[in-house]
């Protein structure tokens, strides 16, 4: 298996009630699937997981799921234990499960390692490894990663360091073979994929999804007077929407344009001021398609 393409981490939208808004989601899954997208991610860091209760997290899988299935769509489904990922075993849908770096503890690259053998082991789908160092407090060189990637079950790397730094440069310098490697730095993905990262998992694609799919296809077809302008342009909104805490702009500007009934978030969150959502969406009127 081979992970390219825009894949698209859902948000968890809330009704007037604070409730998940099932209906919402459905339409959201499918819109981000008209529009270009390969696939989605349910239950990533932007569905707010540790804010939703056991029963809501079962719900956002089968609503997603639902609909990759009758799109024939790819699902990647957060999952960091043993036991969620066994929970995805009856899910032809489901790709890859997409698992932490293990945060906070900072376990050393070989605990890393450790940890990734056996939650590949327990795994009835490969395993996406999201390597965000700036949230878990872990760090990974290039040859932790390549080693990582010659883990059996091991498919991808969401690679989001904070920008492309030496490690950076080294990895896509030799990569290793049979890992996907997908951006998850929004406003860094054009020159990640630019050094030949396989795709993207974005949450500021809930917003000019056709631009960021049209980004990704020109730099695999090496088209670089095309892609450069559209990178250039998609950094300015991926700045914008994630001007505060993720999603909670990204919530706004939905709710805004109308595509999901509320901006709630859940505590420990806040919801977005009203000055970064109307920057957001400035950045995005100009990417958006004009209606027919």
């Amino acid at each position: 298996m081979t992970l390219t393409g825009l894949y698209v981490p859902l948000i968890t939208p809330f009704g007037p009630a604070g409730a998940v808004d099932p209906d919402a989601l459905r339409v959201l899954a499918q819109e981000t699937l008209d529009a270009g997208a390969a696939g989605l991610v349910a239950l990533g860091t932007t569905a707010e997981p540790g804010a939703l209760a056991g029963p809501e997290q079962r719900a956002v899988v089968e609503v997603v799921g639902q609909v990759c299935r009758e799109r024939s769509a790819p699902l990647m489904v957060g999952a960091n234990t043993p036991q969620a990922l066994a929970d995805l075993a009856d899910r032809p849908e489901v790709v890859a499960a997409l698992c932490l770096v293990p945060p906070f503890t900072r376990p050393g690259e070989a605990g890393v390692l450790a940890h990734f053998r056996h939650l590949a082991a327990a795994s009835p789908v490969p395993l996406v490894a999201y390597h965000i160092p700036y949230r878990t407090g872990q760090r990974l060189s290039a040859d932790a990663v390549r080693r990582l990637g010659a883990v059996p079950g091991v498919a991808g790397v969401k690679y989001a360091v904070g920008g492309i730094d030496e490690e950076t440069i080294a990895l896509m310098a030799d990569p290793p073979d049979g890992l996907a490697v997908l951006g998850g730095d929004d406003a860094f993905i054009s020159p990640l994929l630019a050094l030949g990262g396989h795709g993207a998992i974005l949450a500021s694609a809930h917003v000019a999804t056709a631009r960021f799919v049209e980004l990704i296809d020109a730099w695999r077809a090496g088209d670089v007077a095309r892609a450069r302008p559209i990178g250039h342009r998609l950094a300015r909104l991926s700045r914008a929407m994630f001007a505060e805490p993720n999603p909670t702009v990204v919530k706004a500007v939905l709710h805004a344009q109308g595509r999901i009934p509320t901006a709630a978030v859940r505590l420990p969150l806040v919801p977005a001021g009203p000055e970064s959502t109307a920057a957001a969406l400035r950045e995005a009127e100009g990417l958006l398609p004009v209606a027919a």
